[in-house]
């Protein structure tokens, strides 16, 4: 059978994956004056609801405002000096700003995302939404190409100068990378996380990371009426065996138990969802003529707060690099990208490791014993707390 002919496009950068990372980089790109398309399996509508990270390290908040994309930051976003961090009996403020002079923001990726749509939108840049069977070629030559085809059953084609791969852990431009360069480490936690959103006004200022003897829990939020709220489950766990009633009990008891004056608010429970914790690197985040960015790359367990803000610190490397090379013939920072990321990356696996270690509980008395010297240590220690706050607040970009 005769394959129809596939149409195709030009551009300078083609980007598969548009989430916080690929359009983020399209939208710094066309500040410098690259063409892009960006290709998504998903549909809009179930990209712009994804639920995910919370916090925005300063580096981002100032990244995002100086890209013209800080409006919705400014307006909606609520800026924290700090967190709490606790166990039966004791709670600590750790103030980011006095410790290290950096705040961070509560502002959650669907309304970062939503920011993108509306900047990408009004530019008129090509995102291309719904499509299959996304795949890369030639990525070892000068004209690398993305073929897919569209919701309406189209076969196309772009080709481009350079692929990037913003597709997250699912993606096919992970498995691009030629098996005989890539490295990968990876690390499943023994636990996860039971995520609820509630329409219910916050408990706290500021989150609480709260170590229990029954598991960790974390207070959250997404704005003045809705709490973002977490509980440590095992493995496997099923979400329907989880009542609201049992839940908020849990909650109470994890982030209430001998703190005198402080009560949770319960309220209505709109989402329940189980979410699995794990630790993964790919290197190198670059091979010829492709380039990984964001969840493509790595993952962290979201203790420490990371995986939007290190997605975004790939693309603030990444796209000035981009530019300079297509613009110029500078490929010096392209040359670099991979390395100068992966300092950064493997920091911020660490803390969240780091983070995840200190406050998930198991059956093991010892280790119990070694995680209460430790949040002892850093709630009592300026250097522990500065440390702590250094990594949380964000460390820079070219780190």
């Amino acid at each position: 059978m005769i394959q129809p002919a596939r149409a195709t496009a030009r551009t300078q950068v083609a980007v598969i994956g548009a989430g916080p990372a690929g359009l983020l980089l399209a939208h710094l790109l066309a500040q410098d004056g690259i063409d892009t398309i960006v290709v998504e399996t998903r549909t809009q509508e179930y990209v712009a609801a994804r639920i995910r990270a919370g916090i925005l390290e300063s580096a981002s908040v100032e990244l995002l405002t100086a890209a013209g994309l800080g409006d919705g930051i400014a307006a909606h976003g609520d800026e924290h000096r700090g967190i709490y961090l606790q166990w039966p009996g004791e709670r600590h403020h750790l103030d980011f700003v006095d410790l290290v002079g950096r705040s961070v923001w509560v502002y959650g990726q669907t309304q970062v995302q939503h920011d993108l749509v509306v900047a990408s939108e009004a530019a008129g840049r090509a995102v291309i939404y719904g499509v299959t069977d996304t795949a890369l070629h030639d990525l070892d030559t000068d004209r690398p190409s993305v073929t897919f085809t569209t919701a309406d059953g189209a076969s196309e084609r772009i080709e481009a100068d350079v692929v990037v791969g913003c597709d997250g852990s699912f993606g096919p431009s992970r498995s691009a990378m030629p098996a005989s360069v890539r490295r990968t480490w990876e690390r499943t936690y023994p636990y996860s996380w039971l995520g609820v959103l509630a329409d219910v006004a916050p408990s706290t200022d500021e989150l609480i990371y709260g170590w229990h003897p029954d598991g960790f829990a974390l207070h959250s939020m997404r704005s003045a009426d809705v709490s973002r709220l977490y509980l440590q489950v095992p493995n496997g766990t099923d979400v329907d065996a989880w009542s609201d009633d049992r839940i908020w009990d849990s909650l109470q008891t994890r982030l209430g138990e001998g703190i005198d004056g402080w009560s949770l608010a319960a309220g209505p429970i709109t989402e329940k969802s189980v979410l699995p914790m794990r630790s993964f690197v790919q290197s190198p985040l670059r091979h010829d003529r492709l380039f990984l960015a964001g969840d493509a790359a790595h993952i962290v367990p979201p203790t420490g707060a990371k995986g939007l803000n290190l997605a975004i610190g790939d693309v603030a490397l990444l796209a000035p690099a981009l530019a300079a090379w297509l613009r110029s013939g500078d490929r010096s920072l392209a040359d670099a990208y991979s390395d100068t990321a992966l300092r950064r990356i493997w920091r911020c696996e660490h803390f969240s490791w780091w983070m995840t270690s200190m406050l998930h509980t198991s059956a093991d008395p010892f280790d119990a014993q070694l995680q209460l010297s430790q949040l002892r240590w850093v709630t009592s220690s300026n250097a522990g707390a500065a440390g702590l706050a250094e990594n949380y607040a964000g460390l820079p970009f070219g780190f």
